[in-house]
């Protein structure tokens, strides 16, 4: 009977963690997407726009002319929008680099910032048009779609260098440079969000794939949006899909699970979560749909922009009404 007991117990625990990291507020999108309007159309041009100039040719430190070349389009860009491109430059052993970053200030609690970020290199070997030039051209467009905007919060548009191996998860990562950067600089960053690979979809059946053992939980589609948290940032998860859902007509599927699980730590909100502060990455789940991953294949011609307009305008809209809730 002692067994029993201890085999129900542990089931009930394993039962309640799953539902712990699975559950989420809301309810996502389902059915066939509304047709895009004029504006959706012409954010879809500028955003294959933006991944062409980013994603076309592989660009990092063994490729530097082009690293440098997508980030003179990245100030350029940001300069567009109306925003003061900030450098935060640093050396490697490879090369000087630099992070870029630009600010919506803030009203009332100008003095929490919240960033909003992707990073800009590619992985040595291909052109990084999803991976990561998808996430820049979200940011891009957001910095143009704020222009005029007065939040409570200060919300900083980052584009992160060396965020690929084999910088990942060291001390030249960009995203750990800006994080220890902000600390000498006494900033109080409340929340993060890691726009990470977010522009391949498809709706066959079996495209989707989890590590162990996620596939009991989520669809075999890779139509959706994904939002990714360790679980000390499972209220900031909570709060972010919730608005998303309210806000936009796109799937959308969330996780607040430990860290070491594969995949939940891909980016960086890694070097936010290092320090204590609550991150969010927002992604199409990269190797686990992305046939093109990490690949010379990974090309402009492969992204959905049409589809990534939609998350765009998703995150845009999340993001205003986040302004006033996200964890002080």
């Amino acid at each position: 009977m002692g067994a029993w007991l201890a085999l129900a117990a542990a089931a009930a625990a394993l039962g309640w963690l799953a539902w712990y990291m699975v559950a989420l507020p809301g309810r996502s999108w389902s059915g066939p997407l509304p047709p895009p309007d004029d504006d959706a159309r012409q954010l879809a041009g500028r955003l294959r726009g933006h991944v062409t100039a980013i994603g076309a040719r592989e660009h990092n430190v063994w490729a530097l002319a082009e690293l440098e070349a997508a980030a003179a389009y990245i100030e350029r860009s940001l300069g567009a929008a109306g925003l003061v491109a900030r450098r935060e430059e640093y050396a490697t052993g490879i090369a000087p680099v630099r992070n870029l970053f630009a600010e919506i200030p803030g009203g009332a609690r100008a003095g929490e910032i919240v960033v909003v970020g992707a990073h800009y290199d590619s992985v040595r070997g291909a052109p990084g048009a999803n991976d990561n030039g998808s996430g820049v051209a979200a940011v891009l467009e957001l910095a143009q779609a704020f222009r005029g905007w007065r939040p409570e919060r200060t919300w900083r548009l980052a584009l992160f260098v060396n965020e690929e191996p084999p910088f990942f998860k060291s001390g030249q990562m960009g995203s750990q440079v800006h994080v220890e950067r902000a600390r000498a600089r006494g900033e109080r960053i409340v929340a993060m969000f890691s726009l990470e690979t977010i522009g391949w979809y498809s709706d066959a059946a079996g495209s989707q794939h989890y590590p162990f053992p996620f596939s009991a939980f989520y669809p075999d589609r890779g139509d959706f949006l994904a939002f990714v948290a360790n679980l000390g940032s499972r209220a900031l998860l909570h709060r972010t899909i919730g608005t998303f859902r309210a806000a936009s007509q796109f799937p959308s599927e969330g996780l607040a699970a430990p860290a070491w699980i594969p995949g939940v730590d891909w980016s960086d909100q890694w070097a936010f979560w290092r320090a204590g502060i609550p991150a969010v990455m927002i992604t199409d789940t990269a190797p686990f749909r992305y046939p093109h991953y990490h690949t010379a294949q990974d090309t402009p011609d492969k992204v959905d922009y049409e589809r990534l307009a939609r998350v765009v305008r998703g995150l845009e809209r999340s993001f205003r009404a986040l302004d006033a809730s996200v964890p002080p």
